[in-house]
């Protein structure tokens, strides 16, 4: 290996090492933030939980490695740009591919141990977290009661003041509510005074005995009216045993759906197994159900008190070939043949639905393994150009760019399986889409890094569509400055001749300058300049000195109207989309169709006032606050704040520029 490839695999280990701790330390802390509920007040010693965040700690991964490897990428070529080694090394020869190529074996091996470890270890770990959820409060059963504190277990919510013994089995102080099941609304109260919890780790029942204590229950008479004295039964007990069924503990998960199915706990090769008996299930139950359905629907013509052969019947009209008894019966069949049948059909399709997503979300889970190496290479594949572009190294634009891109990455991913687990796409295009989406980014970003080109977003379009239908001025409109033919000036020597003729050369050029900002007619300029002319300061003397006109002020008029133009356009488009939302959601073709198009001429009227607003604090000197992405990022909720606070920050800034030239 030279030194050069050393160099780079050694910066980029280090980079990369660093990140990885980080971002895995911080989704552990999101772990015990979701499961702070189980592991808080459950008298956990250090040893469980530590195994609690082992178990869970493997299926972070999938999250924290390819956000790594992009951030890594971006740090470590943007700063390889920014201090200037590319440079030296391009002009040594050495491009872009070669000083990756190294780095690419390595995210290639990276890739290859992400894939077996997300086939081997992470459902192992699955598996081990899942039991151990299941089994921790059997082996430790007081856990899933807290001191001072009500405590619901299925049906039960249970307050204890004290606990001790081993495990903190012994309780004192036992207050039990007991919601009913029969929906009637009454209760039980059982409160004790010692209490003791006996469980067996091969049990998923949790057995609690009550010592010297009371029953209390609430009792609905069958008769309204005595209701209101409110009955209730009371009895006294020495010992009093209720068994828990630990089962439900599991019920409360914030990763349900991956609990009620085995399919994160699988690889590959089991994977494969159980699609196949999946499947033939699900076509055995659909050959059985059509079956079930053929057989209800047979009906013969010896049900009936005519019997006629078939071909006998007239095939006309079929009921005439029958008796009005046999008419109506026939009819009271079929009818009672097409609700059996359509019942069939509705609850057969719920049934078949919940299997076909169960088969999906095994699909899901085996292109998964495969999804996360392929992330680590397009993640190198998206980061090292890029910051090989953005010439920028440390921890600031790098994280942004890097959040923004996995973001972006993870919501597609999510919302891909989301949308192929309600199998409204194939679990193929669903799991596969976030890498389909952002590969032509990686192509694009790799092939303008390696011509040395830079990558910067356009969005002239949306001004060139305006511009053909609202008339603005183009720069050297703005900025041109004519010269008046002086000769051909017939110029009356009245008072405002006289009073001109009398001002110094000094206040004459302000005249000709800020006319149009002083509102002064074109004829009392033209006086001021025969008087300038007369005395040997020619136009193109003014144009020289740029004299001749405020440029700036008529750079500044022109944006201020057409801003105002835009502006309105924005408010107007604000406005219908507040009276479509009020309305609700859009539910046929035509009404979506229309809200398209009313946001995409809000958004863009809204991007394009920015735009302006921008160009006009520039010319100021006077900096917009607001952001231009920020505000239409924010767009449609927080428009009307950005419209007034706009419109304050104009009227400042022009009533400066004027005070400014007067």
């Amino acid at each position: 290996m030279k030194i050069l490839d050393r160099y780079l695999l050694k910066s980029f280990l280090i980079t990369f090492a660093t990140v990885f701790v980080i971002l895995f330390f911080i989704f552990v802390l999101q772990v015990v933030w979701l499961f702070i509920a189980e592991l808080a007040g459950k008298d956990l010693d250090f040893i469980m939980i530590l195994k609690f965040l082992l178990f869970k700690m493997p299926s972070i991964i999938p999250l924290v490695l390819p956000l790594s490897v992009l951030l890594a990428s971006i740090m470590t070529f943007g700063s390889l740009a920014e201090n200037y080694e590319f440079a030296a090394m391009k002009s040594s020869g050495i491009s872009l591919q070669r000083s990756m190529k190294t780095l690419i074996y390595f995210i290639t091996i990276l890739s290859i141990v992400a894939f077996f470890f997300a086939n081997n270890v992470i459902p192992y770990a699955e598996y081990k977290f899942i039991n151990f959820r299941r089994n921790i409060a059997q082996v430790k059963p007081a856990m899933a009661i807290a001191e001072g504190q009500f405590s619901q277990i299925g049906s039960y919510n249970i307050k204890v003041e004290k606990k001790s013994g081993d495990n903190g089995r012994y309780l004192s102080g036992v207050t039990i509510h007991k919601l009913s099941n029969t929906g009637a609304g009454s209760n039980t109260v059982i409160k004790a005074k010692k209490g003791e919890l006996i469980s067996s780790e091969n049990s998923n029942i949790l057995k609690l005995v009550l010592k010297d204590g009371n029953y209390y229950e609430d009792i609905i008479p069958n008769k309204f009216e005595d209701r209101n004295k409110v009955p209730f039964a009371k009895s006294e007990f020495k010992t009093y045993v209720i068994n828990i069924d630990l089962s439900k503990l599991n019920s409360a998960n914030l990763d349900e759906e991956q609990i009620t199915n085995t399919n994160t706990m699988l690889n590959v090769g089991e994977l494969k197994f159980t699609l196949d008996s999946l499947q033939k299930n699900y076509n055995k139950d659909l050959v059985s159900i059509a079956e079930n359905i053929n057989s209800r629907s047979a009906m013969t013509t010896s049900n009936f008190t005519n019997n006629v052969t078939l071909s006998a019947l007239n095939a006309a009209n079929v009921l005439d070939n029958f008796s009005d008894t046999d008419k109506t019966q026939i009819l009271r069949v079929a009818s009672g043949n097409v609700d059996a049948t359509n019942f069939t059909l509705e609850s057969s399709r719920f049934e078949l639905e919940d299997k076909q997503k169960i088969i999906n979300l095994h699909w899901i889970a085996l292109y998964d393994k495969f999804v996360i190496a392929f992330a680590c290479l397009l993640m190198f594949f998206i980061g090292a150009p890029l910051g090989a572009i953005i010439r920028k190294g440390g921890l600031g634009l790098p994280i942004i760019f890097a959040i923004l891109i996995f973001i972006t990455f993870h919501f597609i991913n999510t919302f891909g399986k989301k949308v192929a687990q309600q199998d409204e796409l194939t679990p193929f295009m669903g799991s596969w889409m976030s890498s389909f989406v952002l590969t032509p980014l990686a192509i694009i970003l790799t092939k303008r890094a390696t011509d040395d080109k830079g990558f910067s977003i356009s969005f002239d379009w949306i001004t060139d569509i305006y511009n053909r239908f609202i008339p603005t001025k183009s720069e050297k409109q703005l900025t041109e400055q004519p010269l008046v033919n002086i000769d051909e000036l017939s110029v009356v020597k009245d008072t405002d001749w006289e009073k001109l003729n009398g001002y110094e050369n000094e206040i004459l050029i302000k005249i000709v300058k800020e006319a149009k900002q002083f509102g002064y007619s074109n004829d009392y300029r033209n006086k001021a300049l025969k008087i300038l002319e007369s005395r040997n300061i020619t136009q193109d003397e003014l144009l020289l000195g740029n004299n001749l006109y405020n440029v700036e002020f008529n750079k500044v008029e022109e944006l201020n109207t057409q801003y105002k133009i835009y502006s309105k356009i924005t408010f107007v488009a604000y406005l219908v989309m507040l009276g479509i939302s009020f309305l609700g959601k859009p539910q046929t073709l035509i009404p979506i169709i229309v809200t398209i198009i009313v946001a995409g001429v809000f958004y863009s009227a809204l991007f394009k006032s920015q735009l302006l607003l921008d160009e006009i604090g520039t010319i100021m000197d006077k900096k917009v606050d607001l952001n231009l992405y920020l505000v239409v990022l924010a767009g449609f909720p927080f428009f009307i704040l950005f419209y007034f606070y706009n419109r304050s920050y104009l009227k400042e800034v022009v009533s400066e520029f004027n005070k400014s030239t007067h």
